[in-house]
């Protein structure tokens, strides 16, 4: 059995994604073109369909000789003049329902190739041999090592969105799927790597509740036992994978929601972060409405909003009043150019709006990808702006930012309820569970109680607030028994649990806020993550629970108090010179990670159990520009703040202990 993945041409030029798609198209498919048939079929389970779709279209994989693609649970019809690519994970009923399509005397296809997204079993092979039938139409048997999603050029989720539900729940019942999802979760993991010919130094968050006096709880070691699990996978690579680099040769670093609860739930100004918070889009879907073909009326049509739109590109990770800016700019460009672009705004009155513009793209079929693309994100504009000014999204992101950096506390929430009636109530609960993070004695007064009755917020709502506790990894078996126990530093000063940062200051309005993972991904590439709370698998003091030795729980860089001295009337406006560079401009965008890149200093990987936020990736792609290194941020999901808020829902608040359950 051969392991594809050790003749991937990694290390070279490329993104990420690229790299992926280049492994899917030309290390699996195009190897079988010139054997056997000239058309092939290709079958999938329901995760490797996801692989698959998140980094190729179907003319990619029809270009390859794939005439058709089957479900592999689905009824199929035979057709044994065709040979099969078989694309899936290596388990029991995969490898059953492959055995009965090609046992017998009518198989369903000629010839078969297996390609496994994961190592396999090694018992399954011998039993997938042994099969004379089975084995005489088997025309190659590999392991691709391909189990991951990417979901940007530098991105990738394992597709595990019950982690929160998983491994942060405090039951019996929640911890049965603790250590499979822990294990998949590796596996997927290091299928990166696999990919990238990449060996990692894996550095890990390490439990803070480690001293005489506390119980460490599973939560708390999420981050250590999956750095174990990972190494553990590496281990099997360096001695199955040909030619795998045996030393460390980039950098990753395992961390879990609870370094920043905050960033899941502020609301992001970018374009990327709006769109997904408040346009309820399915994925990277936007259904758009555009004029039918008899120009009697609207149909709807389903686009992408991904790498392959150049104005997506450019706007994805600039303030949404800047992307509005750049977007009229582009179109009084295109309008200037082009004399029947011209004549249509003298028809319409000066102004062209969406529905003009989809209409130039009859009169004007040359242009007509480039019109579409305009219209599309002239339009999204148009409704972001629409429910910005209809929530008081201003008002509500000034007062997030003001808690956050700690120029505004419980008298501001107070006045601000009694004076926005109008606020939706997901906006008040999302201000409430910020405040709950930064002030959580005060949740449990009656300040709290009365901050719950002025918002008008649900049993259900409050479920969301009290289990942000199930993230925080300061608490112990005792404070639990007391309501809400998030244990940050308690000063008299401000409250807030940012710092200013120095020399990045934006002219835009409510760009102050950062996440976390943005210092932290700093402090790797420095070599400056801190001792006593990263560990390094490779480091021989390191043990693989990571409490060999008593250590106090620590405060965080997200639980820092807040030295602004701005006041809450100070911030950006919506227009900013355009030769300002704050790390927002689309040149801040690392659209390709060239090998000149690579030799500026090795990848830096970030894993975030329970879920990323938008706010990260375009640290991400910010910190790429700037260090001049490619990052790669992966997570079990990639959450906006409605999902993480339903997921904080569904957790349990029992708390369960390593004194309650032996792993």
């Amino acid at each position: 059995m051969s392991t594809d993945s050790d003749t991937s041409s990694r290390g070279g030029g490329g993104s990420f994604r690229e790299i992926t798609r280049d492994r899917l198209l030309n290390e699996m498919l195009r190897s079988t073109r010139n054997k056997g048939s000239t058309w092939k079929v290709l079958i999938m389970d329901k995760l490797t369909v996801k692989i698959m779709s998140s980094s190729c279209k179907m003319g990619d994989i029809t270009e390859q000789g794939v005439s058709l693609v089957e479900d592999l649970y689905k009824r199929r019809q035979p057709l044994p003049s065709m040979d099969a690519i078989y694309f899936m994970q290596p388990i029991k009923e995969n490898i059953q329902i492959f055995m009965s399509d090609m046992s017998g005397k009518r198989p369903l296809y000629k010839k078969a190739y297996i390609f496994f997204s994961s190592p396999i079993q090694k018992e399954w092979v011998p039993q997938i041999k042994k099969d004379s039938s089975v084995s005489t139409r088997l025309g190659g048997l590999s392991e691709m090592n391909l189990e991951y999603f990417a979901v940007d050029s530098q991105g990738f989720v394992t597709d595990h969105d019950k982690a929160l539900e998983e491994l942060f729940t405090e039951n019996e019942e929640g911890s049965m799927n603790y250590n499979s999802c822990i294990n998949t979760m590796a596996t997927r993991i290091a299928t990166v790597f696999a990919s990238m010919r990449e060996f990692p130094r894996v550095h890990y968050r390490v439990a803070r509740t480690i001293d005489a006096s506390t119980l460490t709880t599973l939560q708390d070691l999420v981050p250590t036992k999956l750095a174990a699990s990972v190494w553990n996978c590496m281990a099997r690579y360096k001695s199955t994978i040909p030619e795998f680099p045996q030393t460390e040769t980039c950098e990753l670093l395992i961390v879990d929601r609870s370094i920043d609860q905050i960033a899941p739930i502020m609301h992001e100004w970018t374009y990327d972060a709006m769109c997904h918070d408040l346009l309820g889009m399915d994925g990277n879907k936007y259904v758009q409405e555009v004029p039918n073909k008899t120009g009697s009326g609207t149909e709807k049509k389903e686009v992408l909003l991904e790498d392959h739109d150049p104005i997506w590109l450019e706007l994805r990770d600039v303030h949404v009043a800047d992307a509005n800016l750049r977007l009229h700019e582009k179109m009084s460009n295109f309008i200037s150019k082009n004399k029947a672009a011209q004549l249509h705004q003298a028809r319409a009155g000066g102004e062209l709006s969406t529905k003009e513009l989809q209409k130039m793209v009859r009169a004007l079929p040359q242009y007509t990808d480039q019109i579409d693309k305009l219209s599309l994100h002239v339009e999204i504009a148009e409704k972001l702006f629409g429910i910005i000014k209809q929530q008081h999204l201003k008002d509500v992101g000034q007062l997030e930012q003001d808690l956050v950096f700690g120029n505004a506390g419980s008298k501001e929430l107070i006045d601000f309820f009694r004076t926005h009636q109008d606020i939706s109530r997901e906006n008040k609960l999302r201000l409430l569970m910020i405040y709950a993070a930064i002030n959580p004695e005060k949740i449990q007064s009656e300040k709290g109680t009365k901050l719950m009755q002025l918002a008008g917020l649900s049993a259900d709502d409050m479920i969301a607030v009290n289990n942000m506790r199930c993230l925080c990894a300061h608490e112990t078996k005792k404070s639990s028994k007391g309501g809400f126990p998030l244990k940050f530093e308690i000063r008299k000063k401000k409250r807030g649990i940012r710092k200013e940062r120095v020399g990045e200051e934006s002219t835009w309005m409510l760009s102050r806020f950062y996440p976390i993972l943005e210092d932290l991904i700093e402090k790797l590439s420095k070599g400056e993550l801190p001792k006593d709370e990263y560990h390094c698998m490779s480091d021989p003091s390191s043990s693989f629970r990571g409490i060999s030795s008593s250590l106090s729980a620590r405060t965080s860089p997200a639980h820092q108090p807040a030295q602004s001295m701005r006041s809450r009337r100070t911030g950006g406006t919506w227009a900013r010179p355009r030769n300002s560079d704050d790390g927002y401009s689309s040149d801040s965008v690392l659209k390709h990670a060239s090998s000149d890149m690579r030799k500026l200093g090795r990848r830096l990987f970030i894993f975030v159990v329970g879920g990323a936020t938008r706010s990260e990736l375009r640290a991400v792609h910010k910190l790429s520009s700037k260090l001049q290194r490619e990052i790669i941020l992966g997570s079990s999901s990639l959450d906006d703040p409605a999902n993480f808020i339903t997921k904080l829902k569904m957790m349990s608040t029992e708390q369960l202990s390593l004194d309650d359950l032996q792993i």
